[in-house]
């Protein structure tokens, strides 16, 4: 008799520290940014990028972000 594997539930995207996201501005345009818990990122509507989250971490490069579509 064979057992099926369980599939874990994906883990919720990382939080980010309040304070950290107070202060954390765009790389480029040095405007604001929104925090989009549901995608995990750290959008720039101004430069219209979006830099990712990974491990609770902003990382705020512009060649890892990602580029809104209009």
């Amino acid at each position: 008799m064979s057992q099926t594997a369980t599939e874990a539930p994906s883990p919720a995207p990382a939080e980010v520290d309040p304070a950290l996201l107070e202060i954390l501005v765009c790389p480029l345009t040095k405007g604001p940014l929104r925090y989009d818990r549901a995608a995990g990122e750290l959008v720039s509507e101004q430069a219209r990028l979006a830099y990712p989250i990974r491990d609770g971490i902003p990382i705020m490069l512009p060649d890892e972000a990602r580029r809104l579509d209009d």
